[in-house]
């Protein structure tokens, strides 16, 4: 049977680097992102190294929860007419900001690393669950170091700092990522966390010179902190892509869930942080409240 896989924010970067890789073991890969021309060159791209299956590309502003809501009934439908399962999830998207974002009246950093990939993993659980031996890859950040474990709201206190509140943002995904793994157990769908380390991205290129991503007491050692940013997102996005790609792939980790694979595409220990359980119901609560499964 055909295993298939959806790459969100898959057009690019690291995205399109873990697309290609899973195309190469032989799924039929979905790329979902919001420029149709940017997924045209993606299909392009994975078509030019002869995959076994064509690769496909769907539109969605996965900034916007109702665009998340369409986007999961679609790939449920498109499995329930095909008959084929869905095998793979990689929740790959990101993004930080240098200024403070609510388009749609949630603070944009908590929606894109967050709400909008618990959101359309929730709403595929059926079709997860359906296909399984199923995965689910959510991309996490060593970012998550220097978050605030704080959920009682979307937004911390303080001012806004855009690194700080991906981090933040991160670190309620990763928690949502473990919590979900023992969710799932015995269900044949497995959940792990991969971190790519740093690659030379989009996000990475638009925002780590900008000062105003950290907090103040950072800021006075910028020449230091924008010489270790540099360092950390200089490499090759097809190495970063690695432990997402193993963590998708790789038969040792059949029947195995709650992982978390490192920037070495090497097994790792959880974020002590992300294995608090004041922590992950803090972030249920949140999650469930700004971005329900069943909408009344």
């Amino acid at each position: 049977m055909k295993k298939t896989a959806v790459v969100t924010a898959g057009t690019a970067g690291i995205g399109l680097e873990t697309a290609l890789g899973l195309a190469a073991a032989g799924f039929a890969v979905t790329v979902v992102g919001r420029d149709a021309d940017r997924g045209a060159r993606a299909v392009d791209r994975i078509n030019a190294t002869s995959p076994a299956y064509p690769p496909r590309f769907l539109a969605a502003d996965l900034g916007s929860l109702d665009e998340v809501r369409a986007l999961a009934d679609r790939i449920a439908s498109d499995r329930a007419t095909s008959g084929d399962p869905l095998t793979v999830l990689v929740n790959n998207v990101g993004a930080m900001f240098a200024e403070r974002r609510d388009p749609g009246g949630i603070e944009a950093s908590f929606v894109v690393n967050h709400l909008s990939p618990y959101l359309l993993t929730e709403l595929l659980l059926p079709t997860l669950t359906a296909g399984a031996p199923s995965r689910i890859v959510n991309v996490t950040s060593g970012a998550v170091g220097l978050a605030k474990r704080v959920f009682d709201a979307v937004e911390p206190p303080g001012g806004y700092y855009g690194f700080h509140w991906y981090g933040r943002a991160k670190l309620a995904h990763l928690a949502h990522t473990l919590d979900l793994a023992a969710r799932l157990e015995g269900t044949g769908v497995s959940v792990f966390a991969a971190d790519p380390g740093g690659a030379a991205t989009d996000m990475t290129n638009g925002t780590m010179n900008d000062p105003r991503i950290v907090s103040p007491a950072l800021r006075l050692l910028w020449p230091l902190v924008r010489r270790r940013f540099a360092r950390s997102t200089s490499g090759p996005a097809s190495v970063a892509a690695r432990s997402s790609i193993l963590a998708a792939t790789d038969e040792a980790l059949t029947g195995r869930t709650g992982i978390v694979i490192g920037a070495r595409a090497t097994q790792v220990a959880p974020f002590r942080a992300a294995t608090d359980p004041a922590v992950a119901t803090a972030v249920r609560r949140l999650s469930e409240r700004y971005a329900p499964v069943v909408v009344a």
